[in-house]
């Protein structure tokens, strides 16, 4: 989404800005309003789940798009989205749009630099996430490893469909402990991470129904929402069980407990 959003906004001042859901609006509208009218946007960029744009004062518009966030451009003369819930009008004429039918999603304007980092962890496709790095992160907990992938505060970026995908590759059962998984499956759940990562970006992201269109991701996923149909690999029926309170989608026989 930032991929396909910079080449739009790279360099453009804001001339207005509104929001149709004032709640998504951290630490408020009018305060979000006066940190980037006026300003212009200087680069775009990424934290976890977050986009990120640049501002010419060195603050920051942080947008968590949740389950159902993302952002489109419209001219100034086009009918408005049904589903936008902000707007940033641009000086070159056309707006920006936070779509959000969920009404799920938030825009965070961040100050301080240090609070890009408050609250997450290490980047999993940083070049200095390692599997040493990773065993060390999930060496703090002793939840499912489930759990653990999905806690932001230890790696920032996986979601529900990415882990399940991930453990796949990994061949690690999600309800192992989070610390007891050895170092040689730490190296293959390293790779497994950021090889979904990688793939899932390239693939415009994971379209489950019309909430978010236009991703390819789900005609390449091999344990998600496949619940009762054969593994890729051994033809073993996916099971959907439930683990932290999210629907978990695995292999009884290539991801049994170890």
């Amino acid at each position: 989404m930032v991929r396909l959003t910079r080449p739009g906004v790279l360099g453009r001042n804001v001339r207005a800005f509104e929001s149709t859901w004032p709640r998504q609006c951290v630490p408020s509208l009018d305060a979000l309003t006066r940190g980037c009218v006026g300003r212009r946007i200087m680069d775009t960029g990424r934290r976890g789940k977050h986009g990120l744009f640049h501002l010419d004062d060195g603050s920051r518009l942080m947008i968590h798009f949740r389950m159902s966030g993302r952002l489109a451009f419209a001219d100034v003369d086009e009918p408005m989205h049904n589903h936008a819930r902000a707007v940033w009008t641009l000086d070159d004429g056309r707006r920006l749009l936070l779509v959000d039918p969920r009404k799920w999603a938030r825009i965070r304007l961040v100050t301080n630099p240090d609070d890009l980092d408050a609250g997450l962890g290490p980047e999993p496709l940083a070049e200095s996430f390692t599997a040493l790095v990773l065993g060390a992160q999930l060496s703090r907990t002793a939840r499912a490893i489930k759990a653990a992938l999905l806690d932001q505060s230890l790696i920032a970026g996986l979601g529900n469909i990415y882990t399940d995908e991930a453990l796949f590759r990994a061949r690690i059962h999600p309800e192992t402990p989070a610390r007891e998984i050895r170092h040689a499956r730490l190296v293959d759940l390293h790779a497994a991470i950021q090889a979904v990562l990688f793939e899932g970006i390239e693939n415009m992201g994971t379209s489950i129904d019309w909430i978010y269109p236009g991703g390819k991701m789900q005609d390449k996923l091999l344990v998600y929402g496949r619940s009762g149909e054969p593994c890729v690999v051994c033809g073993t029926p996916i099971e959907k069980t439930r683990v932290a309170q999210r629907g978990t989608h695995s292999c009884p026989r290539c991801q049994g407990r170890a």
